[in-house]
């Protein structure tokens, strides 16, 4: 049976550190699906298309990995796309003790899928896209914290605004 494994989050914006976990994450599943959760109570700096755009630039040329969006309970598109693997990242314990919650959670609803928690690398615990987009808002750079190809959008937008 394929290890299918679904990465979920609403990667606003995907960062160095989201990459991390799932290059660390690929020997382990067949396949990784990660996917925007669109959560209608949140308001996204960024269009789902343009984060679901970003996954697949970085990840091109990679054959386990590929994008999704989705709405509703992450465990209803694990079943939808055969995941039985959900793999989350953890920087401190406060996320571990928000993460096991949820799959806690999970686990009730669907004893067939299991949660994996991967620790960020240290040089990455203090990246989270809710900084990233402060910074961004701020007129700052976050570079150190993204991706090329998320950074070379933001050029492109201030460019174009100029």
């Amino acid at each position: 049976m394929e290890r299918i494994c679904l990465f979920p989050g609403t990667f606003d914006p995907i960062t160095l550190g989201h990459v991390d976990i799932i290059k660390r994450a690929l020997p382990l599943f067949d396949k990784i699906v990660i996917a925007i959760g669109i959560n209608t109570t949140k308001v996204p700096m960024f269009s789902a298309e343009q984060r679901l755009m970003w996954i697949d630039e970085i990840f091109r040329g990679e054959e386990k990995i590929s994008g999704a969006m989705y709405e509703g309970l992450t465990v209803n598109f694990c079943q939808k796309i055969a995941a039985r693997f959900i793999l989350r990242g953890i920087r401190y314990v406060s996320d571990f003790e928000y993460e096991k919650t949820i799959a806690d959670a999970n686990r009730t609803m669907d004893p067939g899928i299991e949660t994996i928690f991967l620790t960020g690398e240290p040089k990455y615990t203090s990246v989270a896209s809710t900084i990233v987009r402060d910074i961004l808002k701020n007129g700052g750079n976050a570079s150190p914290f993204l991706p090329d190809v998320v950074n070379d959008s933001f050029r492109a937008r201030e460019l174009s605004a100029r």
